[in-house]
Protein backbone atom coordinates (compact mmCIF):
# COMPACT_ATOMS: atom_id res chain seq x y z
CA UNK A 1 0.00 0.00 0.00
CA UNK A 2 1.70 3.15 -1.34
CA UNK A 3 1.29 6.49 1.11
CA UNK A 4 1.51 9.74 -1.37
CA UNK A 5 1.83 13.32 0.36
CA UNK A 6 2.06 16.49 -0.91
CA UNK A 7 3.03 20.23 0.15
CA UNK A 8 1.30 18.94 3.36
CA UNK A 9 1.42 21.10 6.20
CA UNK A 10 0.19 21.86 9.78
CA UNK A 11 0.22 24.74 11.58
CA UNK A 12 -1.12 25.07 15.39
CA UNK A 13 -2.66 27.24 17.61
CA UNK A 14 -0.69 30.61 18.13
CA UNK A 15 1.18 29.83 14.62
CA UNK A 16 3.77 27.06 15.99
CA UNK A 17 4.00 25.57 12.36
CA UNK A 18 4.87 21.66 12.62
CA UNK A 19 4.82 20.55 8.71
CA UNK A 20 6.19 23.11 6.27
CA UNK A 21 4.93 21.89 2.65
CA UNK A 22 5.77 18.31 3.08
CA UNK A 23 6.08 15.74 0.27
CA UNK A 24 6.79 12.38 0.50
CA UNK A 25 6.52 8.74 -1.21
CA UNK A 26 6.16 5.75 1.23
CA UNK A 27 6.42 2.77 -0.56
CA UNK A 28 4.94 -1.42 0.54
CA UNK A 29 7.07 -2.24 2.62
CA UNK A 30 9.54 -1.28 5.38
CA UNK A 31 10.06 2.50 5.88
CA UNK A 32 11.65 4.51 7.80
CA UNK A 33 11.56 8.13 9.02
CA UNK A 34 13.85 9.58 10.63
CA UNK A 35 14.63 12.87 12.44
CA UNK A 36 15.79 14.81 15.14
CA UNK A 37 12.79 14.97 18.28
CA UNK A 38 10.85 18.29 17.56
CA UNK A 39 11.63 17.59 13.84
CA UNK A 40 7.60 16.87 13.25
CA UNK A 41 7.76 13.03 13.10
CA UNK A 42 4.72 12.73 15.87
CA UNK A 43 2.99 15.15 14.36
CA UNK A 44 2.87 13.37 10.67
CA UNK A 45 2.43 9.95 12.54
CA UNK A 46 -0.65 11.45 13.84
CA UNK A 47 -1.96 12.66 10.87
CA UNK A 48 -1.56 9.67 8.65
CA UNK A 49 -3.48 8.17 12.12
CA UNK A 50 -6.53 10.06 11.42
CA UNK A 51 -5.77 11.81 14.81
CA UNK A 52 -4.94 15.32 13.34
CA UNK A 53 -6.77 17.63 10.16
CA UNK A 54 -3.66 19.09 8.38
CA UNK A 55 -3.95 22.54 7.78
CA UNK A 56 -3.21 22.36 4.26
CA UNK A 57 -1.78 19.77 1.53
CA UNK A 58 -2.94 16.41 0.10
CA UNK A 59 -2.52 13.28 1.76
CA UNK A 60 -3.69 9.51 -0.05
CA UNK A 61 -3.37 6.21 1.48
CA UNK A 62 -3.79 3.66 -1.71
CA UNK A 63 -7.17 5.30 -3.00
CA UNK A 64 -8.33 6.87 0.22
CA UNK A 65 -7.86 11.01 0.77
CA UNK A 66 -6.62 11.25 4.15
CA UNK A 67 -7.69 14.98 4.83
CA UNK A 68 -11.28 13.99 4.84
CA UNK A 69 -13.43 12.43 7.87
CA UNK A 70 -14.75 9.65 5.27
CA UNK A 71 -10.97 9.17 4.35
CA UNK A 72 -9.53 9.44 7.63
CA UNK A 73 -12.30 6.61 8.79
CA UNK A 74 -11.74 4.40 5.71
CA UNK A 75 -8.22 4.32 6.82
CA UNK A 76 -8.48 3.59 10.36
CA UNK A 77 -10.37 0.32 9.09
CA UNK A 78 -7.13 -1.17 7.72
CA UNK A 79 -4.48 1.06 10.13
CA UNK A 80 -2.34 -0.04 12.78
CA UNK A 81 -0.65 2.46 14.95
CA UNK A 82 1.50 2.28 17.83
CA UNK A 83 2.14 5.71 19.51
CA UNK A 84 5.29 7.03 21.43
CA UNK A 85 2.92 7.18 24.27
CA UNK A 86 1.36 4.08 24.23
CA UNK A 87 -1.72 4.89 27.30
CA UNK A 88 -2.67 1.51 28.39
CA UNK A 89 -5.05 0.31 31.57
CA UNK A 90 -2.98 -0.48 34.17
CA UNK A 91 -4.83 -2.70 36.06
CA UNK A 92 -5.87 -5.00 33.53
CA UNK A 93 -3.99 -7.91 32.40
CA UNK A 94 -2.09 -8.10 29.32
CA UNK A 95 -5.00 -10.60 27.13
CA UNK A 96 -7.87 -9.13 28.79
CA UNK A 97 -6.31 -5.71 27.66
CA UNK A 98 -6.26 -6.90 24.23
CA UNK A 99 -9.40 -8.45 24.41
CA UNK A 100 -10.87 -4.67 24.95
CA UNK A 101 -9.17 -3.44 22.49
CA UNK A 102 -10.19 -6.31 19.90
CA UNK A 103 -14.01 -5.07 20.72
CA UNK A 104 -13.14 -1.32 20.40
CA UNK A 105 -11.59 -2.32 16.65
CA UNK A 106 -14.95 -4.30 15.91
CA UNK A 107 -14.05 -8.06 16.68
CA UNK A 108 -17.00 -8.62 17.97
CA UNK A 109 -17.08 -12.64 17.88
CA UNK A 110 -15.86 -13.52 20.91
CA UNK A 111 -13.98 -17.00 19.76
CA UNK A 112 -12.91 -15.25 16.62
CA UNK A 113 -11.39 -12.68 19.27
CA UNK A 114 -9.92 -15.17 21.42
CA UNK A 115 -8.40 -16.83 18.87
CA UNK A 116 -6.38 -13.71 17.00
CA UNK A 117 -5.44 -12.61 20.83
CA UNK A 118 -3.67 -16.26 21.36
CA UNK A 119 -2.23 -15.78 17.95
CA UNK A 120 -0.95 -12.27 18.64
CA UNK A 121 0.32 -13.31 22.01
CA UNK A 122 2.54 -15.70 20.25
CA UNK A 123 3.79 -13.69 17.68
CA UNK A 124 5.06 -11.24 20.33
CA UNK A 125 6.38 -13.76 22.68
CA UNK A 126 3.85 -13.07 25.22
CA UNK A 127 1.59 -16.17 25.62
CA UNK A 128 3.45 -17.35 29.30
CA UNK A 129 2.50 -14.04 30.63
CA UNK A 130 -1.24 -13.15 29.18
CA UNK A 131 -2.82 -13.26 33.08
CA UNK A 132 -0.02 -10.47 33.75
CA UNK A 133 -1.18 -6.87 34.38
CA UNK A 134 0.04 -4.15 32.38
CA UNK A 135 1.52 -2.62 35.47
CA UNK A 136 4.20 -5.07 36.39
CA UNK A 137 5.84 -5.47 32.26
CA UNK A 138 8.43 -3.96 31.40
CA UNK A 139 8.92 -1.03 28.89
CA UNK A 140 9.85 -3.90 26.15
CA UNK A 141 6.79 -5.98 27.17
CA UNK A 142 4.55 -3.06 26.78
CA UNK A 143 6.12 -2.33 23.19
CA UNK A 144 5.48 -5.60 22.43
CA UNK A 145 1.60 -5.36 24.08
CA UNK A 146 1.61 -2.27 21.95
CA UNK A 147 2.91 -4.00 18.80
CA UNK A 148 0.42 -6.74 19.31
CA UNK A 149 -2.90 -4.16 19.68
CA UNK A 150 -2.07 -2.88 16.74
CA UNK A 151 -2.14 -5.70 14.64
CA UNK A 152 -5.48 -7.46 15.90
CA UNK A 153 -7.42 -6.15 13.02
CA UNK A 154 -4.63 -7.75 10.75
CA UNK A 155 -3.55 -3.65 9.10
CA UNK A 156 -2.38 -3.24 5.52
CA UNK A 157 -0.91 0.05 7.07
CA UNK A 158 1.42 -0.40 10.83
CA UNK A 159 3.00 3.40 11.97
CA UNK A 160 5.11 2.92 14.93
CA UNK A 161 6.57 6.01 16.35
CA UNK A 162 9.69 5.73 18.42
CA UNK A 163 9.29 1.75 18.99
CA UNK A 164 12.80 1.07 20.70
CA UNK A 165 13.35 4.78 22.91
CA UNK A 166 14.52 3.50 26.33
CA UNK A 167 14.60 -0.14 26.06
CA UNK A 168 17.45 -2.30 26.50
CA UNK A 169 20.34 -3.59 23.54
CA UNK A 170 18.23 -7.03 23.66
CA UNK A 171 14.64 -5.73 23.81
CA UNK A 172 15.37 -3.23 20.93
CA UNK A 173 16.93 -6.24 18.63
CA UNK A 174 13.68 -8.95 19.20
CA UNK A 175 12.08 -5.94 18.79
CA UNK A 176 13.06 -4.45 15.34
CA UNK A 177 13.68 -8.51 14.24
CA UNK A 178 9.90 -8.51 14.70
CA UNK A 179 9.21 -5.24 12.48
CA UNK A 180 11.35 -6.76 9.74
CA UNK A 181 8.85 -9.52 9.53
CA UNK A 182 5.75 -7.52 9.55
CA UNK A 183 7.59 -5.78 6.86
CA UNK A 184 7.16 -8.64 4.41
CA UNK A 185 3.46 -8.35 4.16
CA UNK A 186 2.16 -4.46 4.53
CA UNK A 187 3.72 -1.27 4.87
CA UNK A 188 5.40 -0.67 7.60
CA UNK A 189 6.62 2.94 8.93
CA UNK A 190 9.13 3.08 11.37
CA UNK A 191 9.34 6.74 12.95
CA UNK A 192 12.64 7.20 15.34
CA UNK A 193 15.60 8.99 16.02
CA UNK A 194 17.68 6.21 16.68
CA UNK A 195 20.13 6.12 13.42
CA UNK A 196 20.86 2.27 14.15
CA UNK A 197 17.04 1.33 13.99
CA UNK A 198 16.73 2.14 11.06
CA UNK A 199 19.99 1.05 9.62
CA UNK A 200 19.20 -2.54 10.53
CA UNK A 201 15.52 -2.45 9.02
CA UNK A 202 14.57 -0.34 6.98
CA UNK A 203 15.84 -0.55 2.57
CA UNK A 204 14.07 2.82 2.42
CA UNK A 205 14.08 6.28 4.57
CA UNK A 206 13.20 9.94 4.78
CA UNK A 207 14.58 12.46 6.98
CA UNK A 208 13.11 15.10 8.19
CA UNK A 209 14.87 18.84 9.63
CA UNK A 210 12.40 20.85 10.90
CA UNK A 211 8.97 19.97 9.80
CA UNK A 212 10.67 19.62 6.25
CA UNK A 213 11.58 16.40 4.28
CA UNK A 214 15.48 16.84 3.64
CA UNK A 215 16.14 13.66 2.22
CA UNK A 216 14.14 10.37 0.40
CA UNK A 217 15.93 7.63 -0.99
CA UNK A 218 17.69 4.10 0.11
CA UNK A 219 20.47 3.92 3.02
CA UNK A 220 22.92 3.05 0.45
CA UNK A 221 22.04 6.53 -0.64
CA UNK A 222 22.18 8.25 2.60
CA UNK A 223 25.74 6.49 3.20
CA UNK A 224 27.47 7.58 0.04
CA UNK A 225 26.00 11.43 0.86
CA UNK A 226 29.39 10.64 3.77
CA UNK A 227 31.52 9.05 0.79
CA UNK A 228 35.39 10.36 1.40
CA UNK A 229 34.36 12.61 3.95
CA UNK A 230 34.68 10.10 6.72
CA UNK A 231 38.86 10.18 8.38
CA UNK A 232 40.33 8.52 11.46
CA UNK A 233 42.56 10.82 13.49
CA UNK A 234 44.91 9.24 16.23
CA UNK A 235 46.44 11.88 18.40
CA UNK A 236 47.67 12.47 21.76
CA UNK A 237 47.91 15.97 22.09
CA UNK A 238 44.81 17.85 20.99
CA UNK A 239 40.93 17.70 19.08
CA UNK A 240 41.50 17.20 14.66
CA UNK A 241 41.17 21.20 13.37
CA UNK A 242 39.57 22.29 10.37
CA UNK A 243 36.40 22.36 9.33
CA UNK A 244 35.02 19.14 11.02
CA UNK A 245 32.60 17.24 12.60
CA UNK A 246 33.91 14.92 15.79
CA UNK A 247 31.71 11.97 15.73
CA UNK A 248 33.25 9.44 17.80
CA UNK A 249 36.25 9.85 20.16
CA UNK A 250 37.62 6.83 22.15
CA UNK A 251 40.22 7.11 24.63
CA UNK A 252 43.32 3.94 24.45
CA UNK A 253 44.99 5.64 27.39
CA UNK A 254 47.89 8.40 26.19
CA UNK A 255 46.09 8.25 22.79
CA UNK A 256 42.77 9.21 21.03
CA UNK A 257 41.21 8.10 18.57
CA UNK A 258 38.91 10.43 16.99
CA UNK A 259 36.76 9.96 14.06
CA UNK A 260 35.66 13.00 12.21
CA UNK A 261 33.19 14.31 9.06
CA UNK A 262 34.50 17.29 6.52
CA UNK A 263 37.97 18.23 5.77
CA UNK A 264 40.96 18.30 8.80
CA UNK A 265 42.90 21.26 8.62
CA UNK A 266 46.39 18.93 7.82
CA UNK A 267 45.19 15.34 6.09
CA UNK A 268 48.58 14.42 7.16
CA UNK A 269 47.82 11.55 9.73
CA UNK A 270 44.42 11.78 8.81
CA UNK A 271 43.04 8.08 7.34
CA UNK A 272 40.16 8.33 5.12
CA UNK A 273 37.66 5.66 6.25
CA UNK A 274 34.45 4.23 4.93
CA UNK A 275 30.83 6.04 6.32
CA UNK A 276 27.97 4.66 7.86
CA UNK A 277 24.49 5.36 8.11
CA UNK A 278 25.34 7.32 11.01
CA UNK A 279 27.88 9.55 9.21
CA UNK A 280 25.27 10.32 6.43
CA UNK A 281 22.98 11.21 8.48
CA UNK A 282 25.23 13.52 10.74
CA UNK A 283 26.73 15.09 7.32
CA UNK A 284 23.16 16.03 5.89
CA UNK A 285 21.77 17.51 9.33
CA UNK A 286 24.52 19.51 10.06
CA UNK A 287 24.77 20.51 6.25
CA UNK A 288 23.23 24.42 5.46
CA UNK A 289 19.44 23.84 4.78
CA UNK A 290 19.93 20.18 3.77
CA UNK A 291 22.10 21.30 1.08
CA UNK A 292 24.40 17.84 0.87
CA UNK A 293 27.64 19.71 -0.64
CA UNK A 294 27.37 22.57 1.89
CA UNK A 295 29.99 22.54 4.71
CA UNK A 296 29.26 21.55 8.61
CA UNK A 297 30.27 23.92 11.09
CA UNK A 298 33.65 24.62 12.55
CA UNK A 299 35.02 21.57 14.95
CA UNK A 300 31.26 20.59 15.92
CA UNK A 301 31.22 17.48 18.05
CA UNK A 302 27.85 15.35 18.25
Amino acid sequence: MEIEIAHLTKVYRGGVCALSALSLTIPTGMFGLLGPNGAGKTTLMRILAGILRPSSGDLHVGECDGTTWQGQKTIKQFLGYVPQDLGMYPDLKIDEFLNYIGILKGLSDRTMRQQRVEYLLEMVALSQFAKRSIRALSGGMKRRVGIAQALLNDPKLLIVDEPTAGLDPEERIRFRNLLSDLGNERTVLLSTHIVEDIAQTCPRLAVMKSGQIIFQGTTTDLVNIAKTRVWSVTSATRKPEGNVIIVSTINRGGMIDYRIIGTPASEAGATLVEPTLEDGYVWLMNSSQGDREAQPSHSKSV
